[in-house]
């Protein structure tokens, strides 16, 4: 046996890359850029700037950031052109608003690289009150639930915007979301492939005064629900479909039983629209149940084909070299 053999493969470092997401962050984006190189310093920092109408970019620039413009508007958008132009092992995805605390990033890569792991989220933990407002609070816990239901309880916190991911993770993700619904895809993908996945537990502080943030409690509640709906129609479209089948053929009974009793009674229909609605209704539910079946073939091969996309890039451990 060879001596050399028995010696331990030579560790590789990953490539990470923290990728950021602005729109007007010129107040907090140098803070969080300089946080950055002082905790990973070997990292290469990135910020989009999504059409910032203050000086957002000259400000990440000055500070040490490679500045990207994305011209069409949404951090979905954003998402998308950061998925597919830079390239790295480990992605940092942060907000630019100086919430979230930089000092876990390390800790949150090493559980990525070492665990094998695909994406793990930063857990938003905060007494302030003004950092994480009632209403976003009880919304985020009713759309996780709500979720969780849906594809499986893995997170305890969707929304989060601080997110660790893997090459393969990043790679093989479709975005199809603009707006702040991005997070709510970004988790169902990795529950969809039933990926590794963990969460972490991380501070999360109060913008700073003169800081706004754009999400907007209502608005972008509705986009997240209906995103949830629209994801559960397109990734489980044999539950989606199956459950509207139940609401026509219910209806349909409901409608049928008075006619019924009354045609055992007298053996006459008088009411022969009414039965001719719950004929259609039945038949619309069973359509809708074959289209249910019939879509749900369909998913499961477009699944199959984006786990074949996942594992065509290679894992990455620190025992593999770069390629």
């Amino acid at each position: 046996m060879s001596v050399h053999s028995s010696l331990p493969s030579p560790t590789v470092a990953p490539r990470i890359a923290v990728i950021v997401p602005c729109y007007n962050e010129a107040l907090t984006i140098a803070g969080l850029v300089h946080d950055f190189r002082k905790h990973l310093p070997q990292a290469q920092i990135y910020v989009f700037d999504n059409n910032s109408r203050d000086n957002t970019g000259q400000v990440a620039r000055a500070a040490g950031a490679i500045v990207r413009n994305v011209s069409m508007q949404g951090k979905g958008s954003v998402v998308r052109r950061m998925f597919a132009d830079v390239e790295a092992d480990a992605y940092i995805m942060i907000d630019g608003d100086g919430t979230y605390d930089a000092s876990v990033a390390p800790q949150l890569v090493d559980r990525l690289v070492h665990e094998g792991l695909d994406m793990v989220v930063g857990c938003r933990v905060s007494t302030e009150q003004a950092a994480y407002r009632f209403g976003h609070r009880a919304g985020n816990s009713m759309l996780t639930g709500f979720l969780s239901t849906i594809f499986g309880r893995t997170f305890t916190d969707i929304l989060s915007g601080y997110r660790v991911f893997s090459r393969r993770y990043v790679k093989s993700f479709a975005a199809h979301s603009s707006g702040f619904e991005i997070e709510t895809e970004l988790t169902v993908h990795a529950l969809e492939l039933r990926m590794p996945v963990a969460e972490v537990e991380t501070v999360y502080g109060a913008r700073p005064e003169g800081s706004v943030s754009k999400l907007n409690t209502y608005r972008d509640g509705v986009r997240i629900l209906l995103t949830i709906l629209r994801l559960f129609k397109s990734e489980k479209p044999l539950g989606f479909y199956s459950i509207a089948f139940a609401v026509c053929a219910l209806l349909s009974i409901e409608l049928a039983i008075p006619i019924f009793v009354t045609y055992m009674e007298t053996g006459l229909v008088p009411r022969l629209p009414t039965a001719v609605l719950c004929t259609a209704l039945m038949l619309f539910g069973v359509i809708l149940l074959a289209c249910g079946i019939i879509l749900d073939a369909v998913t499961k091969s477009r699944i199959e084909q984006k786990r074949f996309s996942y594992l065509a890039v290679p894992a990455f451990t620190p025992e593999t070299p770069h390629a």
